[in-house]
């Protein structure tokens, strides 16, 4: 398989808006909870960007009137990273810690911002995340990290 940022033009293809609207779904599919309960009421207004280095993908989200947006414009915040270390951070197959402290993942921006967003995700349940995606998630970052080993000569990461 070849490594993601070979799958850049292929996903740059797609119009702008369509990735937005994929994100918006997928993040109201995982954060329906803490968006009711009020957990992410510190985003409301607030602009954190997220920057997949390898797609050359870049999308701004905001919590607008109780739903979060995705779009363009300058974030206050934003994590960046690798396709393949945001998926391992998403599937809960690395820590953001240690991706962090292996300068894996950057943030950059308004800290308090980038670290209660992370800290908040940290503690969803993830069991509140719907069972498709959590398999999804999961066998995306395996399928990613096997192909990084692959792709570098260290055999297979399970």
């Amino acid at each position: 398989m070849p490594p993601p940022r070979r799958w850049a033009p292929l996903l740059r293809a797609l119009p702008p808006r369509l990735q937005q609207r994929l994100l918006e779904r997928a993040m109201a599919a995982v954060l329906a909870a803490p968006i009711a309960d009020g957990s992410l009421d510190f985003m409301e207004g607030r602009r954190l960007g997220i920057d997949v280095t390898d797609l050359d993908l870049h999308w701004v989200v905001e919590l607008r009137d109780g739903r979060l947006h995705a779009g363009d414009g300058t974030p206050e915040a934003s994590v960046r990273g690798t396709a393949t270390d945001l998926l391992l951070l998403a599937g809960r197959l690395e820590d953001a810690d240690t991706l962090f402290f292996q300068r894996r993942l950057v943030l950059t921006g308004d800290v308090e911002l980038g670290l209660t967003a992370r800290n908040t995700l940290d503690r969803l349940p993830w069991e509140a995340v719907p069972l498709a995606l959590r398999i999804g998630l999961n066998r995306g970052a395996r399928l990613a990290r096997a192909a990084r080993s692959a792709h570098l000569g260290l055999g297979t990461a399970a």
